[in-house]
């Protein structure tokens, strides 16, 4: 990779990270009187401290959250006559009134009182990019919350608290490779849901997909997790194609103090967490700082049998079904750790090493007077021996590297931010074929967003732009030629308006226009109307149009897959038959040149790709019942067209079916070329060069509609106890395939979850939960079969012991049901793990 191809992004990025800085420096230091607020927040009726509890100056971005003592501390609030809101889930939002003097400390303590919390006015950022409250907003979508992500974050498996949500699905291949879509359609190498955190693309550029044991952060120090089911890309652009997945992390002011966690437990697992937050100069500059270590054992198993066995061998507690033997379960090396002690029968030996994730990074803030937060923040994450199927076999990353860098400037009318997302895999490997692989790629991304309300606040609009500049070297073992050592530029501008017609009747258009290297110019429009039937009802009608890119690997990847294969006996049956006499001219041993008995397997790949669309139309309720209960219910009609899917044979213009030699007569050789496809089966190709390959491609493999619907019940039983439930039906209809790439949905026709949480003010919290969900058909690539009906039992529990320590515990799978969740992963079994979370 050149200076030179670095030179304009990086360039870019440092003049936003300097023009942030330089306008914090610039910043009036003292324009405004400011004092501080303080206090402890208890329940009424116990008397005990509670803790995570939201405190807010109403009107301002000033917030934080109570610790394990119920302590709470908002620093620089403008003087005057302020409000002070608290807020916790089954307890009435509380507002304190307090005229606050310049310099000067006030101690606002809360009791709050035990009430049904109205979910209505829950406030969500996703749909619009803008504050609003869930139920106003044009999208379907759901809340994680910061509880729920605490009471696993031992597991350090974000994907897990996605499971229970209507209508996305949450795969898994292995400890740490988890795949997730909305609305149908899963693969292997799922990027159909856009994930971000604090507006940064945490994808992978080779594959367009997450590392989800390389975030920076751990789970309980995340702010909010929301995940927006449907298109988006009117908003966010490419590859938000069945939702979105918007990840916020707090501000050193909201997490001030020491932390530390440390847990373990089944699969010998051990992690550690520790943050430091800390605000300075009185509340202007804030930093937070974060660190950890994980390690555990694998359900993954090498699959190196020579008789094709591995995977019948693997799956015999898991399914009913016959797992046939064959060469896709054939792996030419183990996992790391392990080595192949009988090359005849491909036995192993050796333990597995074991997964490993280190991460270390850092974030200071500057709070300015208008309103405004100046963010600098960066970190790195380092993985090891993760193993990640793709559709034709598995790969092993034995060390990969996660640096990043972000600038922001947050202001109530407008952000500016810049990052940079690099990416490192000095070492990693195709266990089918034995071929070691490189890549390093780095992402430099500049945003701008500006939003304004007028007309009296009957209108809102949201205008933005965003350049990306993609810088990708595989070192030429997975793209080759002029397709790597690349460098791709990526423009867009989006804008949405809204605009309230009615006090009841909301309208909004939104539209997105994306120009990239890789992809020909999209448009991404949006149309929503919303009814507010009440301040607690609604109902909207939206139409969205997204578009997802092929990834680098769909478009230009050059690699084996798979042991070569032996074609000699072939060649010689060919000889033996009536057919022989045809073939007198070809030297033997050279009929599937240059030698028969080493075809190589090879993936390639298909620039002649176009992006995939999808037109969806969706019709949904949110509504709050009473004081105790909030309904959401969400269908959907859906057109996939140029659907794109990776490792299927005979799809490539560029490398047709297999022909005969020019030295096989021509009257011959239809019978020559029939004889060898009935033998071989489709994919037997010839590269560039004449030689004879098995060649599988990605291709646009057809059209097909899709319609569904979503329901989700919270029932708010006491101030404590919590029930939900959520179902979600998905049917497809396929209107055009390709006979060598039949398209299969990857995804049940059923999906229900049941859950009750139990949140004591006394510091007791508990949560049972069931995952049911329905056997379905799987069709990727090499691995096809049935994946088995399963019904998942997770159960969590947690105590503050003292306003310093809680301890907590999470098994996932308690009931330890075998099962494995896409054909060709790894059978998923019971995870129990205990920890203890200290504050200082």
């Amino acid at each position: 990779m050149s200076d030179v191809g670095l030179r304009r992004p990086c360039r870019c990025f440092t003049a936003v990270a300097i023009a942030i800085t330089v306008s914090c420096l610039l910043a009036p230091r003292a324009t405004l009187a400011q004092g501080t607020v303080g206090g402890v927040v208890t329940s009424a009726r116990t008397q005990g401290t509670l803790h995570n509890v939201r405190v807010a100056v109403q009107g301002t971005p000033i917030t934080t959250v109570t610790d394990l003592r119920g302590s709470y501390t908002l620093t620089r609030v403008p003087a005057g006559e302020r409000t002070i809101v608290f807020y916790w889930l089954g307890f009435r939002p509380t507002e304190v009134t307090v005229t606050v003097a310049d310099g000067e400390t006030h101690v606002i303590d809360a009791a709050l009182e035990e009430l049904p919390y109205v979910l209505s006015e829950v406030v969500v950022e996703a749909p619009s990019r803008e504050p609003e409250r869930v139920v106003d907003a044009p999208a379907a979508i759901a809340v994680v919350e910061a509880q729920a992500l605490r009471s696993i974050s031992a597991t350090g498996q974000l994907p897990m608290a996605l499971e229970h949500l209507p209508g996305v699905n949450v795969v898994r291949s292995g400890v740490h490779d988890f795949n997730i879509s909305s609305r149908g359609f899963n693969t292997f190498l799922n990027r159909r849901v856009l994930v971000l955190q604090d507006g940064r693309d945490l994808a992978y550029s080779l594959l367009g997909l997450q590392q989800w044991n390389a975030l920076s952060l751990p789970m309980e120090d995340l702010s909010r997790v929301e995940m927006v089911r449907g298109p988006g890309s009117a908003l966010y652009g490419a590859n938000a194609v069945s939702g979105v997945l918007n990840i916020t992390t707090p501000t050193a002011r909201e997490v001030p103090g020491t932390k530390v966690t440390l847990a373990g437990g089944e699969l010998s697992t051990f992690r550690a967490d520790v943050r430091h937050a800390q605000v300075l100069d009185n509340g202007r500059v804030g930093f937070r700082l974060n660190a950890g270590y994980s390690r555990s054992d694998t359900w993954t198993r090498s699959r190196t049998l020579t008789d094709g066995s591995s995977l019948a061998v693997e799956y015999a507690e898991a399914t009913d079904d016959s797992v046939p033997a064959g060469n896709p379960t054939i792996e030419l090396v183990p996992l790391s750790g392990q080595r192949i002690t009988d090359g005849a029968t491909g036995t192993i030996s050796g333990d597995r090493d074991p997964i490993t994730s280190a991460y270390g990074s850092a974030r200071f803030d500057y709070y300015a007077d208008h309103g405004a937060v100046a963010t600098l923040e960066g970190g790195v994450a380092r993985t090891a021996n993760g193993v990640f199927v793709n559709g034709n076999e598995r790969l092993q990353l034995l060390e990969s590297w996660r640096p990043w860098a972000r600038a922001a400037w947050a202001h109530p009318d407008y952000h500016l931010t810049a990052w940079w997302s690099g990416q490192y895999h000095p070492e990693k490997i195709f266990l089918g074929s034995g071929v070691p692989l490189e890549d390093v790629s780095n992402i430099y991304h500049v945003e701008g967003q500006h939003n304004r309300r007028f007309l009296d606040n009957r209108a809102r609009i949201v205008v933005g732009g965003s350049f990306r500049q993609v810088f990708l070297d595989t070192k030429g073992t997975t793209l080759v030629g002029a397709n790597d050592d690349r460098s791709d530029s990526f423009l867009s501008a989006y804008g949405q308006l809204e605009y309230r017609i009615t006090p009841e009747l909301r309208a909004v258009v939104a539209s997105r226009f994306d120009q990239g290297d890789i992809h020909p110019a999209q448009w991404s429009p949006k149309a929503a109307l919303v009814l507010s039937l009440s301040d607690r009802h609604s109902i909207r009608f939206t139409v969205n149009r997204a578009f997802q890119t092929p990834n680098y690997i769909e478009l230009f990847v050059r690699a084996p897959i798979a042991a070569p294969v032996d074609l000699s006996a072939l060649e010689a049956g060919l000889r033996a038959s009536p057919l022989g006499s045809a073939l007198s001219g070809v030297a033997s041993g050279e009929l599937f040149n240059p030698n028969s008995s080493t075809v190589p397997v090879l993936a390639i790949g298909n620039d002649d790709l176009d992006v995939e669309k999808v037109t969806s139309y969706e019709l949904g309720y949110k509504g709050q019942l009473g004081d105790r209960a909030f309904v959401t219910i969400d269908g959907y009609y859906s057109r996939l067209t140029d659907f794109v899917l990776l490792g299927f044979p005979d799809v490539n213009p560029d490398f047709p079916p297999w022909t005969a030699p020019d030295a096989v007569p021509e009257p011959s050789r239809g019978s020559v070329e029939q004889a060898v496809r009935d033998a071989v089966g489709p994919g037997i190709s010839r590269l560039e060069d004449g030689s004879t390959a098995i060649v599988l491609s990605a291709a646009n493999i057809g059209r097909v509609d899709e319609f569904g619907m979503e329901l989700a019940v919270r029932v708010v039983v006491t101030p404590e106890l919590q029930a939900s439930a959520s179902y979600a039906f998905f049917e497809f209809d396929v209107k055009e395939e390709l006979p060598a790439a039949p398209l299969v949905p990857n995804t049940p026709k059923h999906k229900g979850a049941l859950s009750l949480t139990y949140r004591g003010a006394q510091g007791l919290d508990f949560g049972v939960s069931a995952l049911l969900v329905d056997s379905f058909d799987w069709l990727t690539g090499f691995f096809r079969g049935t994946v088995p009906a399963r019904q998942t039992l997770n159960v969590t529990a947690g105590y503050v012991v003292n306003p310093s320590v809680r301890i907590h515990a999470v098994a996932s799978n308690t009931l330890n049901q075998q099962r494995f969740h896409v054909y060709g992963g790894s059978v998923i079994g019971r995870r129990v793990l205990a920890g203890v979370t200290a504050v200082f």
